[in-house]
């Protein structure tokens, strides 16, 4: 099978594998498609990788369960089954584990897809059968691949802070993972504020259904947003998904008093003012990915509602083009990229 392997260094390779054997436990699953993600790039440029080191990339993916382990009963995966993977694994007995939260596993952790774990940048992707999601029939396998990682993160963050249908809610990054929240902010029947810097992506978000849009380049963020809500006074609740120190400052205080932030952008620094969370109450949380359970719910979410999560994807490729796939994705030439596969 053909498999993506990145060397590190902004070095990848295409190469000709066997097409791996499940273990009684697991399952290989055929590929149908693989999403990218803006955290790949952190692979592709890390330190050069050599012999076991070397993993297949991706991870956002989504197929069809091709062969299964001999302890694997029906219930948990049969040939055929279309299925999104939680690409993580863990030692399957601690209290994160057993929560579905297996990416907090302390023990044994896995990362399918960039890290220590062979991802879905292949013909074919074994893993272990817990971590397979169900794929409902409505949606696309593009679908899928989506909410395996960017719009499950979306949906998880919105659940940490509570939104609900009454509330003001400011998205501030538009990105693939921001524009999902805006489309799920509405669909959870919040009005959407979609701050970016890139008119391409504002206008995606008003697509998706932002009752406003701010560029962010042209006025300040924050008194954009002071300005749309009630006395303005500010947002109710922000989303910050661009993992810019300034931006996550901007999202604090772009909140009305009470209000919550939530910091979904990865790595950097967050510096704020004390009186934000002092004197004026505001409260900031984090959210990582999310756990099996949750994106069962995002899919059965987005299936009922019937939601377009398909359209975030701006470029097809197939796995011959992946040199050509990353190099313009590296140099933001592309939206979120998808390979697909036959």
């Amino acid at each position: 099978m053909k498999a993506v392997l990145f060397l590190g260094e902004g070095k990848l390779d295409l190469r000709e594998i066997p097409v791996p054997a499940p273990g009684p436990d697991e399952v290989v699953i055929r590929m149908k498609a693989s999403g990218m993600c803006g955290s790949d790039l952190h692979h592709l440029h890390g330190p050069m990788r050599t012999g076991s080191e070397l993993v297949i990339e991706g991870h956002e993916p989504c197929g069809v369960v091709e062969l299964v382990g001999d302890a694997v009963r029906p219930s948990e995966a049969k040939a055929g089954d279309r299925v999104m993977v939680h690409h993580y694994d863990g030692c399957r007995t601690c209290r994160y584990c057993r929560s579905g939260w297996t990416q907090y596993c302390p023990n044994a952790r896995t990362v399918y897809g960039g890290l220590d774990g062979d991802g879905g940048h292949a013909d074919f992707m074994k893993v272990p059968a817990h971590t397979l999601i169900a794929l409902p029939d409505s949606l696309s396998f593009k679908t899928g691949a989506a909410i395996s990682c960017g719009t499950g993160t979306a949906f998880a963050a919105i659940k940490r802070v509570g939104l609900s249908a009454d509330e003001t809610v400011a998205v501030f990054g538009q990105g693939p993972v921001g524009l999902s929240c805006t489309m799920l902010a509405k669909a959870f029947g919040a009005r959407v504020i979609a701050v970016d810097v890139e008119p391409s992506r504002l206008a995606m978000a008003e697509q998706f259904g932002a009752d406003h849009v701010v560029d962010a380049r042209e006025q300040d963020p924050v008194a954009a947003v002071r300005e749309l809500t009630r006395d303005g006074e500010g947002a109710d609740k922000s989303l910050e998904c661009s993992a810019n120190a300034t931006v996550r400052r901007q999202a604090v205080q772009a909140l009305r008093r009470w209000g919550t932030a939530c910091m979904v952008g990865v790595f950097g620094t967050i510096e704020l003012d004390s009186e934000e969370l002092i004197q004026l109450q505001k409260t900031v949380v984090g959210s990582l990915t999310f756990s099996k359970n949750l994106q069962e719910e995002c899919a059965l979410f987005v299936a009922e509602r019937g939601l377009d999560v398909e359209s975030l994807f701006t470029d097809e490729f197939r796995l011959d083009e992946a040199e050509k796939a990353y190099e313009l994705f590296d140099r933001r030439q592309i939206g979120k990229g998808v390979f697909i596969f036959d």
